[in-house]
């Protein structure tokens, strides 16, 4: 009994290089989307907080960072996909497989998606963590109760703080040890997204 071999065109045919193509536009869209939903939550509480105490503005600028690196996740990833899409020889054969063009549109999804997760939770920490900061900065209480809190620091009314930079320093710098954090861990979504996608763009078949 003799093997039974597909055509090349059922392995590889014209559409399969689509795919590829949409893994690159997946993993810098997708990514890009995610760094611009961290970046502009987080930025609006920056300048929203800056208005009553601008000495922190320059500290909590770390959440705007952290999602503008999930942008180069993406950037990397579309770069190396691109790269790796054959064009059709000049017989007009095609050479890249739809088992390449999966894999990479897996590549990009894996990275694209991941970098958006991790865009969003940085963006939603950055948001709540910042404004936290600054409102204990700047001795704003959300609570109508006027009882000191145990494992609060409080500043009295009328006293003189020129010497310090922020009131209640040690509670703020919890508050920001807490959400820096919180944000390395939503940092690592995206770079647990790359390393697979990576890793998954390495397989290929080609009809040649």
């Amino acid at each position: 009994m003799s093997d039974l071999q597909l055509p090349v065109d059922v392995q590889c045919p014209s559409w399969a290089s689509c795919l590829g193509y949409m893994g690159v536009a997946s993993a810098v869209c997708l990514s890009n989307w995610g760094s611009a939903i961290g970046t502009w939550k987080s930025g609006v509480s920056i300048v929203h907080t800056g208005i009553r105490h601008p000495s922190s503005v320059m500290k909590n600028v770390i959440p705007i960072v952290m999602a503008g690196v999930i942008g180069i996740y993406g950037l990397i990833v579309g770069v190396i996909i691109a790269q790796s899409i054959t064009k059709p020889a000049n017989s007009r054969e095609n050479v890249y497989s739809t088992y390449t063009g999966l894999a990479h549109l897996c590549s990009g999804l894996c990275c694209g998606v991941s970098g958006l997760a991790a865009g969003l939770c940085i963006g939603i920490v950055g948001d709540y963590g910042v404004r936290a900061v600054g409102y204990r900065a700047s001795q704003i209480t959300l609570f109508p109760s006027q009882s000191e809190k145990e494992g609060y620091t409080t500043v009295a009314e009328g006293e003189e703080t020129a010497g310090e930079e922020v009131s209640g320093s040690e509670d703020q710098n919890k508050l920001f040890v807490s959400m820096l954090i919180m944000l390395i861990f939503s940092e690592a979504l995206a770079l647990y997204g790359m390393i697979i996608a990576l890793i998954v763009s390495q397989h290929s078949y080609s009809c040649m």
